[in-house]
């Protein structure tokens, strides 16, 4: 592991390597292939026990728009360890602080293989989809979007783990309450003797599910998140991984680094989450991303709050196993008022898992940073 930290920063923050060029009768959208940087802990403290005292709030929302951010300048190596560092609450209450360092390695090296309450987030005509029945809802990938105790979404990433937004559980002071007792959310079905009711000959009256619940372990949430909430750094850092206390045993979706809005297939995001105006149903949207800086996508798939912390996912090709493969590439965190040339502007808001992110979360679900080579 090797480099001089401002350039070693630079190098991380710079693009893929190896793209395929968009052009040709057979182009397909293809997974780049990244130089994915190193997130070691280097020192963890106990901390006291938290208070759980903060408000659930299922959105967030700040002034600072696309071009407040793109002015902003890049974190130095020494901010990016601290944003990077992280704090662990484990299910008896007790919490930890963890340091961590970012490395690149050489090529070859370590390789085994503001306004109203009531904010608007619905643009036009409503076209998000309810997911009915239990032929769509057990089966990938809506199976992988599960609901979290506090009100927001989660998706499973792995076999015990579940990506969400950080403001789910976290206000960016203290954790939010319920957080000491999480639980994660399945939707499964409802066996009941007899038929479905008067309704049973309509093909609209959807199956009837319910939620059954596992424990959280611990939840690990980036500083970068803790102490930037009071300005507009914390929106990049908007996300948090919840460590199941048994294998939820179903199909997960793969993190992986978000490529460029314009390489993404169609320009398009998808994501399904759990709104709050149509409460047990799981609703799937997908829609263009309108602007991007290196941490945030901006779009205005109409979304609901609830939906916060829903995995925001793309299909395109990989290239190394020749086949499609759908992966996270961002957690859907909240409504941001944008003020574009003096008039406000709405957006909803995710957060980008950049390399940085990427080689974080991989490491949390891990333990192992050589298993994080590939994004």
């Amino acid at each position: 592991m090797a480099g001089t930290p401002g350039l070693l920063l630079l190098s991380i923050l710079v693009c893929a390597v190896g793209q395929v060029s968009p052009y040709g009768a057979h182009w397909k959208p293809t997974w780049p292939a990244y130089r994915l940087p190193v997130v070691l802990p280097q020192s963890t403290l106990n901390l006291a026990k938290p208070h759980f005292g903060a408000e659930a709030k299922l959105e967030v929302s700040s002034s600072c728009g696309p071009q407040c951010h793109k002015g902003s300048p890049l974190p130095t190596y020494e901010e990016a360890k601290q944003y990077l560092s992280y704090e662990t609450l484990y299910a008896n209450g007790s919490r930890t602080e963890t340091h961590v360092g970012i490395y690149v390695l050489r090529s070859g090296e370590g390789e085994s293989s503001g306004k109203s309450r009531r904010k608007r987030q619905i643009y036009g005509y409503d076209s998000r989809f309810s997911i009915f029945g239990k032929d769509f809802l057990l089966n990938y990938p809506f199976s992988t979007s599960v609901k979290l105790s506090t009100g927001c979404t989660g998706t499973l990433v792995a076999e015990k783990h579940v990506l969400t937004a950080a403001h789910c559980i976290h206000d960016g002071k203290t954790y939010v309450k319920g957080t000491q007792k999480l639980r994660v959310g399945f939707l499964k079905p409802k066996f009941k003797d007899g038929g479905r009711g008067a309704n049973d000959s309509s093909p609209a009256v959807p199956e009837k599910m319910k939620f059954q619940w596992i424990r959280v372990k611990r939840t690990h949430v980036p500083k970068g998140w803790i102490k930037g909430n009071a300005n507009d750094i914390g929106m990049d850092y908007d996300y948090a991984l919840l460590e199941l206390k048994k294998p939820h045993k179903r199909k997960f979706m793969k993190i992986g680094v978000s490529p460029p809005a314009k390489q993404l297939p169609g320009g398009r995001i998808h994501f399904s989450g759990y709104d709050n105006d149509r409460p047990g149903n799981l609703v799937y949207r997908f829609c263009d991303v309108k602007d991007e800086t290196y941490d945030l996508l901006y779009q205005q798939c109409d979304a609901q709050p609830g939906a916060s912390g829903s995995g925001v996912y793309v299909r395109m090709w990989k290239r190394q196993q020749q086949k499609w493969e759908r992966k996270i590439i961002g957690i859907f965190s909240g409504h941001q008022w944008v003020d574009m040339n003096g008039s406000p502007q709405d957006f909803n808001v995710a957060v980008r898992i950049t390399p940085l992110k990427y080689a974080q979360i991989c490491y949390w679900i891990k333990g192992n940073y050589l298993d994080c080579r590939e994004g």
